[in-house]
């Protein structure tokens, strides 16, 4: 599905950041990013910056490909403290929700999708060791919608179309 800007959201796709974070219709969003071989410090900082950029826009999740890096890297943050997660693969997923949401990518639509309400995550952290979470809720719902940044999968693919809907986000940061 192909995303048509409102000329009064166009000053949302422009950004000050070291790394900018792409926006649709950019190529790099779908495509499937590479799995990390070796976590090294040049990813670490790249997670780092990620984290500090995700921050900086407000946001509670930002994969990879979302600035341009086609690596299997997704930083995350559903409870304000951020987890930095390489090669994260869902391994279960339980139950059912729908929720509102939103992506850095495409500032100001929104819409509500459907998702596992609990999942199992296997990632390696920033030391390179092997983790497991279980999330649920909110957290569940960003992991899924960042490892489907990973394999070139946008929130609109999944969405419930009939929810789509155009919000400033400046103006719903200022409410």
């Amino acid at each position: 599905m192909d995303v048509v800007v409102p000329p009064e959201f166009q000053r949302l796709f422009v950004t000050d950041a070291d790394r900018p974070i792409v926006k649709v219709p950019a190529p790099v969003l779908r495509q499937v990013a590479a799995p990390v071989a070796k976590i090294t410090d040049k990813h670490r900082l790249m997670a780092d910056n990620m984290v500090r950029i995700m921050k900086e826009a407000n946001g509670v999740g930002l994969a990879a490909p979302q600035v341009s890096i086609l690596e299997r890297l997704i930083v995350i943050s559903p409870g304000g403290k951020p987890m930095v997660l390489f090669n994260p693969v869902i391994t279960q997923m339980e139950g059912e929700q729908i929720g509102e949401e939103g992506c850095l990518s495409i500032p100001g639509l929104y819409g509500d999708v459907k998702r596992a309400n609990l999942v199992e995550v296997e990632a390696y952290d920033r030391k390179g060791k092997p983790v497991v979470y279980e999330m649920e809720g909110f957290a569940a719902r960003i992991v899924q919608h960042e490892v489907d940044h990973l394999d070139g999968v946008l929130f609109i693919d999944k969405v419930d179309v009939s929810t789509l809907y155009w919000k400033d986000p400046v103006a719903r940061d200022a409410e």
